[in-house]
């Protein structure tokens, strides 16, 4: 990793390894090792990351991203779909001329 990563670089590292692990989850040794950082400080950003509502500690131990997570990829998946639909209908009146 050559240079020492802070708390947040640490803590959106940790956000991307746990995508696509919400079912299984991840222990902080997999985390430490996926993020190439110390236990230590992978337990710190866990710790943040839980105490935020980010991620949530399974019945197993393991970590995975939590609902607020998944409520956070569905409003941004919400509005880009807003965002087609409006573009959609732009081009449709376009293409019909009949644009106001």
């Amino acid at each position: 990793m050559g240079e020492k990563a802070n708390t947040t670089e640490r803590a959106l590292r940790i956000m991307k390894v746990l995508k696509g692990k919400s079912l299984t989850g991840l222990t902080n040794k997999e985390l430490s090792n996926a993020i190439q950082d110390s236990a230590v400080n992978t337990s710190r950003a866990i710790a943040f990351l839980v105490k935020e509502g980010f991620v949530t500690q399974l019945e197993t131990g393991r970590y995975a991203l939590s609902v607020q997570m998944l409520q956070i990829a569905t409003a941004h998946a919400m509005e880009i779909q807003s965002a087609n639909d409006r573009i959609a209908q732009l081009q449709q009146q376009v293409q019909a001329g009949s644009f106001n």
